[in-house]
């Protein structure tokens, strides 16, 4: 038996206004049949790049050279993509090596039913006999990779399914094409952590069912504890430190290795400590009873994306809010903000009703999501910083304004260097920081943290994290801190409450809640999210198969 992917000095540069730009620089790899290679790494270092090579997938301002072979396990590869025709490349993309892009809902043609994409798969690759056969094929494979009334839902549209089950489908248009090696490129990145237990299951199906081997590109290292066998760590276009994963992750060898093992939040080692602070004091947040109602249109109902809320925040304590997607935590922040309308409910800021909060502006400060759309891109970063100063500190002068506007840079540890850039040269994680700033500008009481985490490599993340605990102690703000990832919140919560389906169904200090769950859901949730440790990740995988089953049904 021989490997069924060989990567062979691959060099990859593009094309720029001022040149050359290497994105790979020397990278050498293989997958054997059956195995799961784990290719990780941060933002720009080469991973994507690496694994679209594999299928010739490289844009037009693309240069490669080396070798990258493909083979069918059975003798030494020989197919080199770098080299191979356009219709070479058709024939061996599905069937050599198919791609299982991180955002399902771009990878499928929104205007063509689940089951015509895989039946339109199988037709050009001459599979499955005539249209009946196809059919008969497409709906096996749905049903294989766990989509529930798999002959129903062929007949659906991408819209129709869950991300989840979109994952699902494209995976079996791999499999049903009879791929024998998934490049699966951040699969569950964007997946909720319950959805993503199940997509990690079914790669694990992949390999010991259907015998096919995994290159799995990933910035999650609880996810690499789960399902690699080897680990290929990335570091600027080069591959720094190959290893088996629980070698890799019990004596990582390369400095950078270590660092990137060393910034990931190790979910159960602990919560922070409760300060006395949190529990003193007339609340910051008080809500009874809330309700949020989206309105329908078109004279369609409405949705109820919170339904009969109750929880307080009080001062300097941190409120972490988790739950799945669609679950309302977006929109209790949005709420307090005042960004959303309330339907029903009582929701009281400060010891006032939010609708007679007179006052209160600049109280409030609020971090979003993904900092790249939160920033005017016409104002440089310390004029976008010193917007609120200049809204609501009328007083002060353009000159002052400008000093605090970079004391606050410096507060987040951002050179004054940086303040005359724009949002767009700034880094994603630099970007964060400056959000952390302009929400700290006015000195708010309450800070609101929407997943402002998420779209950070680990090494950033675990930044922003201790900087946004560093800023939380000096200026004494509460916080309500939004959240799906549990490791997170620990690290950075007094308090949780836990939402599903617009309601709280369990809450409590961090380490009761997350360490000894009583709500079926949130046991749901804990099992489900991989720790980085391959031998404590396979001893929870054992646990945890029972509590899950009981959601799968729901993905």
């Amino acid at each position: 038996m021989s490997d069924l992917l060989r990567v062979e000095d691959l060099h990859v540069d593009f094309a720029t206004d001022a040149g050359r730009a290497p994105a790979v620089r020397g990278v050498s790899l293989s997958v054997a049949p059956g195995e799961v290679l784990a290719l990780v790494g941060e933002s720009g270092s080469g991973k994507t790049v690496t694994a679209r090579s594999v299928l010739g997938l490289l844009p037009g301002t693309a240069t490669a050279r080396g070798r990258v072979l493909l083979g069918d396990g059975t003798r030494e590869p020989t197919e080199d993509v770098l080299t191979a025709s356009a219709a070479r490349l058709r024939a061996l993309r599905g069937t050599h090596a198919a791609m299982v892009f991180q955002e399902p809902a771009t990878a499928l043609n929104p205007v063509l039913t689940i089951g015509g994409q895989l039946t339109e798969g199988l037709r050009a690759h001459g599979r499955g006999g005539g249209r009946a056969g196809r059919r008969a094929l497409a709906v096996e494979w749905l049903d294989r990779v766990g989509i529930p009334d798999p002959a129903v839902r062929a007949g659906h549209y991408p819209h129709q399914l869950s991300g989840g089950q979109k994952q699902r489908a494209v995976i079996a248009m791999a499999l049903a094409l009879g791929t024998r090696l998934i490049v699966a490129d951040e699969p569950t990145t964007a997946l909720d952590v319950t959805v993503q237990a199940e997509i990690l299951e079914l790669l694990h199906r992949c390999r010991t069912d259907f015998g096919t081997a995994v290159l799995l590109i990933t910035h999650n290292m609880g996810v690499v504890a789960d399902l690699a066998d080897r680990v290929a760590v990335m570091r600027a276009g080069r591959v720094v430190e190959q290893a088996p994963a629980r070698n890799l992750f019990a004596a990582p060898a390369h400095p950078y290795t270590r660092e990137l093992l060393a910034a990931v939040p190790d979910f159960g080692t602990g919560a922070r400590e409760q300060p006395a602070a949190a529990a003193d004091g007339a609340p910051v947040v008080r809500a009874s009873g809330l309700v949020v109602e989206h309105p329908g249109r078109l004279g369609r109902k409405g949705f109820r994306a919170v339904d009969g809320v109750s929880f307080e925040i009080r001062p300097g304590e941190v409120l972490g809010l988790v739950g799945e997607s669609g679950s309302g935590k977006t929109t209790i922040g949005r709420a307090i903000a005042g960004l959303t309308p309330v339907t029903s409910g009582e929701l009281e800021l400060f010891g006032a009703p939010l609708t007679r909060r007179r006052g209160s502006a600049g109280r409030i400060g609020y971090v979003f999501q993904d900092p790249a759309t939160s920033f005017d891109p016409l104002l440089t970063i310390a004029e976008s910083v010193a917007e609120p100063l200049v809204v609501h500190r009328r007083e002060l002068g353009a000159k002052e304004i400008r000093a605090r506007a970079g004391a606050l840079l410096e507060a987040v540890q951002l050179p004054r260097g940086l303040a005359d850039r724009y949002p767009h040269e700034l880094s994603g994680g630099q970007r964060q920081r400056a959000a952390l700033a302009r929400a700290l500008a006015l000195r708010p009481t309450l800070l609101v943290a929407d997943e402002p985490t998420s779209a950070l490599d680990v090494s950033v993340q675990a930044k922003v994290l201790d900087l946004f605990a560093e800023l939380q102690r000096e200026f004494g703000f509460a916080a309500l801190f939004v959240s799906h990832d549990l490791a997170v919140v620990e690290r950075v919560a007094d308090r949780v409450a836990v939402l599903h389906r617009g309601r709280i169904v369990e809450e409590g200090l961090t380490g009761q809640v997350l360490g000894s769950p009583r709500d079926d859901y949130t046991r749901r949730l804990v099992a489900a999210l991989p720790v980085p440790d391959p031998v404590r990740q396979a001893r929870r995988r054992r646990q945890a198969s029972d509590v899950l089953e009981e959601g799968v049904a729901g993905a």
